[in-house]
């Protein structure tokens, strides 16, 4: 019955992966009943991440923007379709805003859901060494989004509990902020050991205020770097 509701939705299909995970004590408590979650990752335009290996443009900010309303309205349809089926679903925002990251997140810059701890869970991909999710289809060239469920659904993938870049270092050498170390993500290592995320967000706002003229923060190097979800020829012509 999910999986119908998903397949309806998720069109073109080629532009989405999904899967389904057991959250139970993963979660905060604001979503106590909510132990299942789905993950599903849209595709971003490979033009457009190709042409921010040296730094965020207006045009990938757009593209940036336009997924993530489209993801956001996105859940909203698949929760109600799901509420109509008789299951219980809190569907997530793909991300918050600059004032809430500034504001309510900016002591941990971490929010009341992690959409890549959904995915890991999900068994869609790793977390990569500048903290990125890395799917294993479309590599980090993806916006993530997640729907809680109450009911109860089978994992079609197992969890992903550890990197899989091996010494691949490409992002970590192209990163402006120097945020990252290099070392490697597990379950068992919490995000501070690997990757600063201060560096990076001060990094990001220097990028709005000089690239765009906003105050934005947006970088996204070392997703277009990433040689994991680029074609043969895209590598080649790097």
């Amino acid at each position: 019955m999910i999986e119908r509701v998903l397949k309806k939705h998720l069109k073109p299909e080629e532009d989405y992966i999904y899967g389904f995970a057991d959250l139970t004590g993963l979660l905060n408590p604001k979503f106590e009943g909510f132990n299942y979650g789905i993950s599903i990752g849209r595709l971003l335009a490979d033009q457009i991440v190709n042409s921010i290996i040296h730094g965020p443009t207006k045009e990938y900010y757009s593209h940036y923007k336009q997924i993530n309303e489209e993801l956001e309205q996105l859940t909203i349809n698949i929760s109600k379709d799901l509420n109509i089926d008789g299951i219980e679903s809190i569907d997530i925002e793909p991300t918050v805003n600059t004032s809430e990251l500034d504001s309510i997140y900016s002591k941990t810059l971490r929010t009341d859901l992690s959409h890549k701890m959904v995915a890991t869970r999900a068994g869609l991909g790793w977390i990569g060494k500048t903290d990125l999710f890395i799917s294993k289809k479309f590599g980090p060239r993806l916006r993530l989004v997640s729907i809680l469920l109450s009911t109860p659904v089978k994992p079609k993938s197992k969890p992903v509990e550890k990197n899989r870049c091996g010494k691949c270092n490409l992002c970590v050498d192209i990163c402006p902020a120097n945020a990252a170390n290099g070392k490697l993500w597990d379950i068992t290592v919490e995000r501070e050991e690997f990757f600063d995320p201060w560096k990076c967000r001060k990094q990001c706002a220097e990028f709005g205020r000089s690239r765009l003229g906003l105050d934005v923060r947006i970088c996204g190097m070392c997703v277009s770097i990433c040689p994991i979800g680029k074609t043969k020829s895209e590598i080649q012509i790097m």
